[in-house]
């Protein structure tokens, strides 16, 4: 796109990041009162950022500067009111004469415009969409992905689920098609469900999400029709936005209220110019006024009221940006690729199968691994020790390892339950000063055929949407050594018996666990230290009245443990600490233990969290024999940890960051 290089737009926004604008934002972040706007384009890592106190320059990156402002002309591109789907005209004098007349042609598609609104969420809306076409029984409405984003993930086949919210309350969406300047307050008549959605763009694909309406209380509006490739669109043809621009905070105040008198989140028809004609695999740029809001409007040829584009990004006083019409309706009609595997999309392939042979020569968890390079013998870390009970349900290797029941991989190994199906610990060895970095390509998982196919999980245990493959050993943890053993360390860890099925409700408590778990690694990585990690779910008591939770064949565990073991500063001791990802459970089951009970009152459940205990707590608490390691827990020489431990009571440290670590 001609323009402002990079640097200089970034030069450009900085100037303009007063004090005043700062403390404002961080003012309203308090308040949990961002403007949607602002939300919805900003990326997970600047959102972060902000919150823990960054200034706004954190958000000036590659994720955010693309659609940071959508103001092209200061002047002359008025975005009009709407009301009772009639445009409300005023003067146009940097548009040719006769444009009044085509914008009064073009109404008859304001009514198939409406405003993309969520249910159980933080936003109330974000977005616009426009029907495209009767399918069936159904209707398609067209937005952008990064609207259907905020409710929805994308699925293998391209098509996308709707998430929940941290209540366990599930998103939903509807487009309302009216939401004009004089609509009364709460008039849902125009409002569809869009139960479904059909397909969600992956993140290097073009910005598209397709929704569905399956029935509505009123007549559905006309689908628009798209420009074909036939049609020839210039630059400098006459065409509109159709959409819903909001405030928008990063936008010049003075400016912004010039043109929309203060009104906002309501239905606008935009006019504007071509600027380049979607060629050569060039996207469309014109040069209507948008805001925040306008992500996943129509872009309409004023000649005919065809849709020349689908809009999601602007760049200010340069251009607005949409995806062409011809590929809108490629995608549309199934004719683009939309199970292509991406490098880093995350999708996953087929499943495969490895024979034992394709394991020979695989080590496995070296319990001698943290032995200074010194010959004085140093300390050991051994497998924490089975309850009898889990023990005995072990799947027994073919190749016969010397550690009882353990699979060996490169530079991890896994213990795994035959009737459980999943594994009972896993324990890698971290080498931060030999570690590789390996960029994650097309997840492709594998059976292992030194145990029986038929106790190991496969594809048809998480055809539920909301149940992740979740890593024990993580891809990245033994990704060291070699390029050669790096790389074989991260395809070992793409086995299913590497993995335990995990339900989406884990993603909030998860944060701040693979926090820890990025924290692990990326420390080892800084300072070139080793680590051992040992990791496990933590498994009901089958003689308890609460039952694991079983999805499509595979039991879902809802609470996990994790050992991270170092060496001392000296080299000659080992120093130990150990996690919970617990919905509090766990913690109330120590407690009920120790007769503690007015304690429970205030103890709250449901809510996943990351949680620092005892040592010996987590042995009590599942059974697992951690004796060795007790000794070398740091919490055992704080004062109101000993204190806790003399009364009989549970030690546990709620962690609402890392910092509140105990090292």
């Amino acid at each position: 796109m001609a323009g402002l290089s990079r640097e200089e737009r970034i030069s450009n926004l900085s100037r303009r990041l007063t004090q005043e604008m700062e403390t404002a934002v961080q003012e309203l972040l308090k308040r949990n009162r961002l403007p949607h706007a602002l939300l919805s384009g900003l990326s997970a890592a600047s959102l972060g950022a902000l919150k823990e106190g960054a200034g706004l320059e954190s958000m000036l990156n590659d994720s955010t500067l693309s659609g940071f402002e959508a103001i092209v002309k200061l002047v002359g591109r008025p975005p009009l009111l709407i009301d009772n789907d009639r445009v409300v005209m005023q003067p146009l004098p940097d548009l040719p004469v006769g444009t009044d007349g085509l914008i009064l042609h073009t109404e008859k598609w304001i009514p198939s415009v409406g405003r993309i609104e969520f249910r159980n969420h933080r936003m109330e809306w974000a977005g616009t969409g426009w029907v495209v076409e009767h399918v069936g029984k159904g209707t398609l409405v067209v937005t952008n992905r990064h609207v259907a984003q905020l409710v929805a993930t994308r699925k293998p086949d391209g098509s996308g689920v709707l998430g929940r919210a941290p209540s366990g309350a599930r998103y939903g969406v509807a487009i309302d098609f009216r939401e004009e300047v004089n609509s009364k307050p709460g008039d849902s008549s125009r409002t569809a469900e869009l139960t479904k959605v059909k397909y969600l763009a992956e993140d290097a694909a073009a910005d598209v999400a397709l929704l569905l309406i399956e029935t509505a209380g009123f007549d559905l509006p006309t689908p628009m029709k798209l420009i074909d490739d036939k049609d020839s669109l210039a630059k400098g043809d006459l065409v509109a936005v159709i959409g819903y621009p909001a405030y928008d905070s990063r936008n010049n105040a003075s400016a912004q209220a010039n043109y929309f008198r203060e009104l906002y989140d309501i239905k606008r028809f935009a006019p504007g110019l071509i600027l380049q004609p979607a060629q050569s695999g060039q996207l469309l740029t014109y040069d209507c006024t948008t805001l925040g809001g306008c992500s996943g409007s129509p872009v309409v040829r004023l000649t005919d009221g065809k849709v020349a584009g689908l809009h999601f990004q602007g760049s200010y006083l340069e251009a607005n940006t949409a995806v062409p019409a011809l590929t809108l309706s490629k995608l549309i009609k199934g004719e683009l690729p939309i199970t292509a595997q991406v490098l880093g999309s995350g999708d996953e392939a087929k499943d495969g199968k490895h024979d034992a042979a394709t394991f020979e020569g695989r080590q496995g968890f070296d319990r001698r691994f943290l032995q200074p390079a010194n010959p004085a013998p140093g300390p050991t870390t051994p497998w924490p020790g089975l309850p009898e009970a889990l023990a005995a349900t072990l799947a027994k290797p073919g190749d016969s390892p010397t550690e009882p029941g353990e699979l060996r991989y490169t530079h991890f190994g896994v213990k795994y339950s035959e009737k459980w199906r999943l594994p009972l610990i896993t324990a890698v060895n971290i080498d931060g000063e030999r570690a590789v970095r390996i960029k994650r390509g097309t997840d492709r998982w594998f059976s292992d055929g030194r145990i029986a196919a038929g106790i190991q999980l496969g594809e048809a245990n998480f055809k539920d949407a909301e149940i992740d493959r979740g890593h024990m050993v993580r891809r990245e943890d033994p990704n060291w050594g070699s390029a050669e053993e790096a790389e074989q360390a991260n395809f070992d860890t793409f086995h299913y018996v590497n993995a335990i099925a995990q339900h989406s409700t884990l993603n909030r408590g998860k944060k701040l666990w693979q926090g820890l778990e990025n924290y692990i690694l990326d420390s080892s990585r800084t300072h070139g230290f080793k680590a051992c990690v040992f990791t496990g779910p933590i498994l009901r008591d089958p003689e308890s009245e609460e039952v694991e939770l079983e999805i499509d064949g595979a039991t879902v565990p809802v609470e996990f443990w994790k050992l991270v073991v170092t060496l001392s500063e000296d080299d000659k001791a080992l120093r130990a600490t150990a996690y919970v990802l617990s919905q509090g459970q766990l913690l109330r089951s120590l407690l009920e233990k120790r007769s503690r009970r007015e304690t429970l009152e205030g103890f709250q459940l449901g809510e996943y969290r990351t949680f620092q205990v005892a040592i010996s707590d987590l042995a009590e608490a599942t059974g697992y024999d951690f004796q060795h390691y007790v000794a070398f827990d740091p919490l055992n020489g704080i004062k109101p940890v000993q204190e806790a431990i003399a009364n009989g009571e549970p030690v546990f440290v709620p962690l609402g960051e890392l910092e509140q670590i105990v090292l």
